[in-house]
């Protein structure tokens, strides 16, 4: 399993190189901002069109973490889709694809501020899920510990030998992580944005996603 192993609220968590964090004790896979439906929103509104394909991608990357860990259950953490239209737009093979990586396994989807999570298909709503000593929502809240949170889409850029470059990132330090956006044909916001560095202790992490799931300290 291609991943970085870390603690919070003394649990062991794995951050996976793809974007999706895996608690090992609970056999508990963890995605943030799948944002299905973007193309499809853009193409709505007349906007500049994207490939038609984000949805199937992001299902595709969603299978394969599955495939790996083996986790019996799935935690989405808000914007899984890109509105309401998007989900209702949702074709009926992906509808199909959702139901089989939902069988057998609890699903819960928590609210985010793009959607309230796709209430026609199956899996349980919640604003938040605690499960103790973690919590779990879509948006970090100051003062919080355990949490796990996303909305904000986090980026990093290093310059291995001096070569920029820019991956989607997990924040992590003793409070919270705040995860990337797993989703295909979603942006990010740079951890030295005060919306996100504030949110930071000065010694915190920046997991970067890719081949291999490394950690620098986050730039600010």
């Amino acid at each position: 399993m291609n991943g970085y192993r870390f603690t919070l609220a003394g649990q062991t968590l794995v951050a996976l190189g793809s974007g999706a964090l895996y608690w090992p004790a609970e056999d508990l896979l963890c995605v943030s901002d799948l944002h299905l439906g973007k193309s499809e929103r853009r193409a709505r509104r007349g906007d500049a069109p994207l490939p038609p394909y984000e949805t199937q991608d992001t299902l595709s990357r969603l299978e394969a973490d599955l495939a790996v860990t083996g986790a019996q259950t799935v935690i989405c953490l808000g914007d899984s889709f890109e509105d309401r239209a998007a989900a209702a737009a949702l074709r009926d093979q992906d509808k199909l694809w959702i139901t089989a990586l939902q069988a057998g396994r609890r699903w819960v989807w928590i609210e985010g501020n793009h959607d309230p999570g796709p209430l026609e298909l199956g899996g349980t709503h919640l604003a938040e899920l605690p499960l103790p000593p973690l919590i779990f929502r879509h948006i970090a809240k100051p003062g919080q510990s355990g949490e796990l949170s996303g909305h904000y889409h986090p980026k990093v850029t290093v310059r291995p030998k001096g070569r920029a470059v820019t991956r989607p990132a997990f924040l992590v330090d003793a409070d919270r992580v705040i995860l990337p956006a797993y989703g295909t044909y979603t942006g990010g916001l740079r951890s030295r944005d005060h919306a996100v560095s504030s949110l930071m202790r000065k010694d915190a992490l920046a997991i970067l996603t890719g081949p291999v799931a490394r950690a620098v300290p986050m730039p600010r």
